[in-house]
């Protein structure tokens, strides 16, 4: 396999070019001129430099190559211009498989998200053939995610060879910006999360999902679309977990949805002076409020996907964020 990953340097991407080179794949990246490369660094692969909106970098990037995994996108609850989670998860992901499909590769694996799926509440758990019903959060991520399954679809439709996979909420190693899920784990430990609300999230080891992406190319169904998630949990008893894990007191304020996304707001509207990302978002709250559990056994039983424990999951991390500055302390 030659394959070419875009958002390589990434938290999903990073451990994507992991396996790959574990399978004995010849690895291109595609990355930015000024990409912080820190999870790519030392690895016996071959670096083009470009961007997925730069079409004519694409196909540059792409050539020799038989298989992509387009994993780049902005992922984050909030930015100071909405409009940048539209250009990069839709508009790049358009240009990167318009590319692939002009060059002729044999497999695409796209890196969606749960979020493009929906939520369905705690009761009724949701697989790949439910319907997106997250419009009324206000969540700029989300929305663009789906929009952006949409296109994928389209060039399924036009001849790409494209798999979608749909990674829970991930937590792990080498979260280096961090991501959002990886923040949460931070704030806890380091007592920045003030509370916590009803509501509930899959959780999923990033290794396991890298793993995915491979075994999607290999055994994917072309046009078709996998869960890659784990573990159901209430978002009170993720907090608990980590706080065993962590050993600190989790936190114990639980808010009505109503006065928590009063708190989003004022957390925006004083990162909209700092321009620091916000602890908390009212669309984030939207989302956390509800249930977003899933059934991710059709991953299991077509590509044979594997589960970390959560709570060896949690310990990874939590150690990983130590071990590198973004937790002090023991």
């Amino acid at each position: 396999m030659k394959a070419l990953v875009t958002g390589a340097t990434g938290f999903i991407g990073s451990s994507v070019v992991g396996e790959l080179l574990n399978e004995g794949a010849d690895v291109r990246v595609l990355v930015r001129g000024k990409s912080d490369t820190r999870n790519i660094d030392g690895l016996e692969i071959e670096k083009a430099y470009g961007d997925i909106r730069d079409g004519e970098s694409v196909k540059k990037a792409l050539a020799g190559c038989d298989t992509l995994f387009h994993a780049a996108a902005i992922y984050s609850f909030w930015l100071p211009d909405s409009r940048a989670f539209y250009d990069v998860n839709v508009e790049g992901t358009k240009t990167v498989l318009e590319a692939a499909l002009e060059q002729g590769v044999d497999k695409c694996v796209y890196t969606s998200s749960i979020i493009a799926v929906g939520f369905y509440g705690a009761d009724k758990p949701a697989n790949e053939d439910v319907e997106y019903n997250l419009w009324d959060t206000g969540d700029h991520y989300s929305r663009s995610k789906h929009l952006a399954e949409i296109e994928a679809r389209k060039f399924f439709e036009r001849g790409l060879p494209v798999v979608v996979v749909n990674p829970a909420e991930v937590i792990g190693v080498r979260d280096i910006k961090p991501t959002p899920s990886g923040q949460m784990i931070i704030d806890i430990v380091t007592k920045r999360m003030p509370g916590y609300i009803d509501g509930g999230l899959n959780f999923v080891d990033v290794e396991d999902v890298a793993r995915g992406h491979i075994l999607a190319a290999q055994k994917g169904k072309v046009g078709g679309r996998y869960i890659l998630g784990n573990e159901n949990m209430s978002i009170g008893d993720y907090y608990r977990l980590i706080g065993d894990v962590a050993g600190v007191e989790p936190p114990k304020i639980k808010f009505p949805a109503a006065m928590a996304v009063m708190l989003g707001y004022l957390y925006q509207f004083a990162s909209g002076i700092t321009k620091k990302p916000p602890v908390l978002t009212a669309p984030m709250v939207r989302l956390g409020s509800k249930y977003a559990y899933y059934d991710s056994s059709k991953a299991v039983n077509e590509l044979g996907f594997s589960q970390t424990p959560l709570k060896t999951t949690v310990e990874k991390a939590i150690n990983w964020f130590r071990e590198n500055g973004y937790i002090s302390g023991g």
